[in-house]
């Protein structure tokens, strides 16, 4: 007999936040926003209790509120919850941390004040964001004829299956074997140059694309297929499923491992598989955001160790728990800061033109010799370096092209899309179990990448969404026949 569920969340006479919540609130609200952020700001260090720090707290504290609503909730809102646990910890207590002990991992050269005027427009984003989530939330629901639901074709997913195979193929046996895949991403990148010739052109789009295309399809041909088996008991007893099942599970362990991929897409990976095979757990869902926060601190920092060899490998030492969040890869404020300070230092704003060029990715430069180059690329370039790890948060993106007021309309946007994707979510897995719901694949990889999107920057996130766009348009059909049906 089913169980019945509603929209919002709710079973027979359970209210909408499960009963979990209860308990959980206090230690958890008072966890992120008041011990943490207080612990980290009540530390000692080198740095000045100014204007900028009391704004970085106000940041960590309201981030902490909304991600706490986001674990308490009694809706799986996976989209928002992504963004809520970046903006805590790479906004907020990470920023926080480098301001109490006056040191970045990445060189701030403006004022001080460019810093707190990037503080303020974080601010102005995340408060934007939550308008464009309750606008979505206010929307009367549509009347009148119903668009049909997208679903998977059966055979287009046979065709991704095997074109993942193919691809992956290609891509390990042009990097010389599996055992690459398990060395460092150093060895990776090297061996990914050797086999494009990016060395020799100076480009980089020979690189992505055969990454992109190595570890994309294989990701979401296994996801469907995973979709499949989880919600079809007739599915797990055909080997025509379960095989082409089981050797994407090796292909995967191969091309998408933590050891050789950088550490958001693995995150991406695992998030979305996570959520795939789980698709109604509310206890996971809680558990992913609530744990997000501890492994971020006390995981997340320590495998960069798989970015170098043994010779370039640099140890770990960290005197207190905040040291990883100095010395690693939250400089997402600190790199704001800086583009400011790229601005007004008689660059300007680009007026939509980085934006464009990451849009239009797939146009080679040969052809757009004016193509915009990598947000961060460009400010690490004034700035004297040549790292090409450097971060652009979307934060940065939006304000360099459209200015504050495009930016705080931009984020107005992206959480009110935020919002009707995590409702459409719930409804179709709720209302629709059914194998073929394409949105309950959808929505878990977008949440993953989300904080790939979130750091930036914008132009080496766009490969791997346009491949993901591709895959997705082969598989997916509006009016599935019943041969075509997935069961």
């Amino acid at each position: 007999m089913p169980v019945a569920v509603e929209v919002t969340g709710r079973t027979r006479g359970v209210p909408g936040r499960a009963v979990l919540s209860r308990p959980l609130s206090v230690p958890l609200i008072g966890g992120l926003v008041g011990i943490l952020p207080l612990a980290v700001a009540a530390q000692p260090g080198e740095g000045v209790r100014d204007t900028t720090f009391w704004l970085q707290l106000v940041v960590a504290c309201y981030a902490g509120v909304r991600l706490s609503a986001m674990v308490l909730s009694g809706r799986r809102r996976l989209v928002q919850g992504a963004f809520w646990l970046f903006c805590y910890l790479a906004m907020g207590i990470a920023p926080l941390a480098q301001s109490v002990l006056g040191r970045d991992p990445t060189p701030v050269l403006g004022p001080r004040g460019d810093t707190q005027l990037a503080t303020v427009l974080v601010l102005c984003g995340m408060v934007a964001f939550d308008v464009g989530a309750l606008l979505a939330r206010h929307r009367p629901a549509m009347r009148g004829s119903r668009r049909p639901p997208a679903t998977v074709h059966r055979t287009r997913l046979y065709v991704l299956v095997a074109f993942a195979y193919l691809a992956s193929a290609l891509l390990i046996v042009q990097l010389g074997g599996p055992a690459v895949f398990f060395a460092s991403r150093q060895e990776i990148s090297a061996s990914l140059s050797e086999a494009t010739g990016a060395e020799a052109s100076g480009g980089e789009a020979g690189n992505a694309l055969l990454r992109g295309f190595g570890t994309v399809p294989a990701m979401l041909a296994l996801l469907f297929l995973t979709r499949w088996m989880v919600t079809s008991p007739r599915a797990r007893r055909q080997p025509s499923v379960v095989l082409p099942w089981a050797g994407l599970v090796v292909i995967n362990a191969i091309v998408n491992n933590p050891i050789s991929n950088p550490r958001y897409w693995f995150l991406t990976v695992l998030f979305a598989l996570l959520f795939t095979v789980f698709p109604r757990s509310t206890v996971m869902y809680r558990a992913a955001l609530a744990l997000g926060v501890v492994i971020a601190l006390l995981v997340f920092p320590f495998t960069d160790r798989f970015r170098y060899d043994e010779n370039g490998r640099q140890p770990v030492e960290a005197q207190s728990f905040m040291e990883p969040l100095v010395i690693k890869d939250y400089d997402q404020v600190g790199m704001f800061a800086n583009t400011i300070t790229y601005a007004a230092d008689g660059n300007g704003h680009t007026y939509g033109r980085q934006v464009a060029g990451a849009a239009l990715f797939f146009v080679p430069r040969n052809v757009w010799p004016a193509k915009p180059q990598d947000t961060g690329f460009l400010v690490g370039g004034w700035m004297g370096t040549n790292s090409a790890n450097l971060s652009s948060p979307l934060w940065a993106e939006l304000w360099l092209d459209f200015g504050p007021l495009g930016m705080t309309g931009g984020f107005l946007a992206i959480g009110y899309l935020a919002a009707r994707t995590d409702r459409g979510y719930v409804r179709r897995t709720l209302d629709d179990p059914s194998p073929g719901n394409v949105l309950a694949v959808v929505a878990p990889v977008l949440a993953g990448y989300s904080f790939i999107l979130l750091r930036g920057s914008l132009l080496q996130a766009s490969g791997r969404i346009g491949i993901a766009v591709l895959c997705l348009l082969l598989v997916t059909t509006f009016r599935p026949g019943q041969r075509s049906r997935l069961y």
